[in-house]
């Protein structure tokens, strides 16, 4: 392959990993809580775990062949925010390899963990040095500090180390508070957002919700009472997003919304998860629905990303003998 043929990939691709990893999990969960069958989930986090080898492949590449835009992306206002999910996804793709490979989980996770924490203290250091415009002020603050910290206590839990899941359950709890009030402050007060930029509000469901199946994770002998009331939060963040999905949606369906698949899957995962813990509330009758919902979401945004992806390479050879001069032989 020559280098010139390399797919410059931003790193807002990980989100597929996130998105595809969170219904693996979601999948396993449900088979523990009503028997679904092991393979779907053990599948699905296969096609996660692929999908992140491919995708960190190629961005690392970008550093190597495109380095002028991989520089341009991470020192952009709001998309050096996603250059974080490298070392997020990195962390339920160690996960998903715990019962089969417990040296390369924890291997994994400890690589991520550790890119995640440093990026989030680079990148928050410099949010605190101010000259921002609120403009820029979008839902993907949350992903260096409260997403990479609730999964790195969830997966760290799953490896053994809880009390260590605590502390970073701390991180991105209070990192969440802060950053939920400076973001509400920006929708209700700037200007509306930007069409290419509404997709990115679907991370708005994530925190309380994948916050929810941390605290689950990391202290299963709590009170339910919090686990109860963020997944609460977390199903008004959905009803809000969906009464607002026709203005989002302005912004054609594309891989952008995979922004919306982790919260949803964690929104599904999360009363699954108190049901095996033997909470026999309302959890009941919302973990179905829920499960379902977030099953139809991932199916919808895949099979949308397919099709791009599909009609991107259909548009490809015609694009290519466009630019041939008249009179040339195509290059092989």
């Amino acid at each position: 392959m020559r280098m010139s043929n390399i797919p410059i990939v931003p790193a807002s691709f990980f989100g597929v990993v996130l998105g595809l990893a969170g219904l693996g999990g979601a999948w396993r969960t449900a088979h523990l809580a009503w028997g679904l069958p092991a393979l779907v989930g053990d599948l699905v986090m296969l096609i996660a775990a692929l999908v992140w080898l491919a995708v960190a492949t190629l961005y690392g590449l970008k550093w190597l062949v495109a380095r002028e835009a991989a520089l341009t992306e991470a020192t952009h206002p709001v998309q050096c925010c996603f250059i974080g999910l490298g070392g997020v996804a990195t962390m339920p793709v160690a996960g998903g390899a715990i019962p089969y490979a417990h040296g390369l989980a924890l291997a994994l996770y400890v690589a991520g963990a550790a890119f995640t924490a440093g990026f989030a203290v680079w990148r928050t250091g410099g949010l605190w040095m101010g000259e921002r415009d609120p403009g820029h002020t979008t839902p993907v603050l949350y992903l260096p500090t409260v997403a990479g910290s609730f999964v790195a206590a969830t997966v760290g839990a799953a490896l053994g180390f809880p009390d260590l899941g605590q502390f970073f359950f701390g991180a991105g709890f209070f990192g969440w508070l802060a950053i939920e009030s400076v973001l509400l402050h920006r929708l209700l007060t700037a200007p509306s957002m930007a069409n290419a930029l509404r997709p990115t509000l679907g991370i708005q469901l994530a925190p309380p919700v994948v916050g929810a199946v941390s605290l689950i994770a990391v202290a299963p002998q709590a009170p339910l009472v919090l686990a109860h009331g963020m997944i609460g939060y977390g199903i008004l963040q959905a009803l809000i997003l969906l009464r607002l999905l026709p203005w989002i949606l302005r912004e054609p369906l594309a891989p952008s919304y995979w922004a919306f698949t982790f919260g949803v899957t964690a929104l599904a995962t999360a009363p699954i998860r108190l049901l095996l813990l033997g909470d026999d509330s309302v959890v009941r009758y919302l973990a179905p629905v829920l499960f379902v919902f977030a099953n139809l979401v991932v199916m919808i945004v895949a099979a949308v990303t397919l099709y791009r992806f599909w009609e991107h390479r259909r548009a490809a050879p015609a694009a290519k003998s466009a630019l041939q001069p008249a009179g040339s032989a195509p290059s092989s």
